[in-house]
Formats: C-alpha cells, structure tokens, sequence
C-alpha cells in the first residue's frame, strides 16, 4: 500500500494534485488505517494516472468523470468534441497572437490592419518618421470616427502614393522639415503639391483628392496637432492657399463651394 506522497511520485503528479481530484471527486479517498494514514491501492494509482493524462491531454476536469467512466463509443466521441473545442480555443489564441505581434509595432494600437499597411508603405518609400507619425496620429481620431469608410480612403491612398509627384512631395516634405518660415524648399514644396493636387482634381474631380467628408472644427483639431508637431507645414499650407488650396485635413479650393477636397 502507497502513502498519498509515494502514490503522487509514481503517478508523476504533487500531493496538492492529489488532493485537488479527492475535492473534485475524481479519485475516490481511502479510509484511513489505524495509525491515521491513508493508503492506496494499485487501483488508486491506475485511476491516477488516467486522470493525469487526460488533464494534460487539455480535457477539462469536468469531463474527465465521464471519460473515465465511458465505454469505447462514448470515450471517441467526448474525444472527438474535446479536441474541436481545443481547435477552436487554438484558433482562438492565434489570432491573439497576431494581434499582440501587431500591437508591438505600435500602430496597430489603434488603427485597422489597412492603415499600419499605408504607414509602412511610407516608411519603405523614404518618408521621414516624423510625417509617418503625424499620419498615423491623425488617423486614429478619422478610422474611430468612421471605420466603415476606412478601406475607401486606404484604396485611394494607395494609387495616391503609388503616383510618383506624391512620392516627391513627401520626400521633399521630409527634407523640409526643419525648414525655417523663410526658406525657400517651402515655397518649392508649396509649387509642387499645389501643381500636383490641382492636376488631380482636374483629371479625376475634386472627391479623388480627399473625400474625408468631415466636419470644419474636426479638420481644425487634426490640422493643429499637424501644424504643433510639423511647423514647417504651417507656413507650407499658408503658401498653398495663394496657390489655390487651403487647409491639410479638409484640403479644398479657395473660395471653392464644391465638396470637400484633399491630402490627409
């Protein structure tokens, strides 16, 4: 006869196990014998050991009663539900997992998978880390407000940026950000994007440029965290307003009384 301890070393399992599936019910407990002790058989240490291994197996303590009791039929069967369940709860888990993976990158904090793909887009192109931030920034607040409308803006996105006078905007952007009000990048920066927006606008319609469709004060809060953060952008949206276009967020014509048009 075992004691609790020889019986828990054989079994490969603690004491507490032990008596975790005495409470639980599962492994019935022995009378003590004259000297206080309890003892256990070789039965004991078989059942034991089927509950061990079907607790590894991932079956739930709550089942593993009915597996021990089962015929050949029942137990295939209980095994088979367990095992889609466990399929189900991995599935489960992977897709955790992918969402920790991108929420270590820092974007997908709070932004769809379509937006972090854009921002590393421009990252790949060359664009300074500094516009990348400013981009994801004001993206969060417009990928809360409507998320529906995200993979519209993000297709445009795309052919935006896949156009190479967008691309030179924003590598000359880059080099421009620690521009003074006074220097003349800004004014060459200024030319190229007002050239650039108003081929678009006339080639597609003013909707392709942007058609963020939001309120004035919303554009207003985004444009001031832009212009706090990016200086330079400030004055370049200044000179873009004498050449014909006025604002970041909710870029439109000047004196225009068409729909909102632009480059976020």
């Amino acid at each position: 006869m075992l004691t609790i301890g020889e019986l828990a070393s054989y079994a490969g399992v603690t004491v507490r196990a032990v008596r975790h599936y005495h409470a639980k019910g599962l492994l019935p407990e022995p009378e003590r014998d004259h000297s206080g002790y309890r003892r256990y058989g070789a039965g004991a240490l078989i059942e034991l050991v089927k509950i061990r291994t079907l607790a590894e197996a991932g079956v739930p303590l709550a089942r593993v009663r009915e597996l021990l009791q089962a015929d050949e039929e029942e137990f295939a069967a209980a095994v088979a539900d367990i095992d889609k369940r466990l399929q189900t709860e991995i599935r489960e888990r992977q897709r955790h997992r992918e969402r920790i993976a991108r929420l270590a990158s820092g974007d997908s904090l709070a932004l769809p998978q379509e937006v972090v793909e854009y921002l590393d887009r421009l990252r790949a192109l060359g664009v300074d880390e500094r516009i990348v931030q400013v981009e994801r920034d004001g993206w969060i607040p417009l990928a809360a407000r409507s998320p529906e409308r995200v993979p519209e803006w993000m297709a445009r996105k795309r052919e935006q940026i896949a156009d190479p006078q967008i691309i030179d905007f924003y590598l000359t952007l880059s080099k421009a950000l620690d521009c003074t009000d006074d220097d003349p990048r800004l004014v060459e920066l200024a030319d190229k994007l007002a050239a650039c927006i108003t081929q678009m606008a006339n080639e597609q319609g003013e909707f392709y440029v942007d058609d963020t469709d939001i309120e004035p004060p919303f554009a207003e809060l985004l444009d001031t965290h832009v212009f706090d953060t990016l200086p330079p952008t400030r004055r370049l949206i200044e000179l873009l307003t004498k050449r014909g276009w006025t604002g970041w967020t909710k870029l439109e014509r000047v004196n225009s009384t068409q729909g909102s048009a632009g480059t976020r």
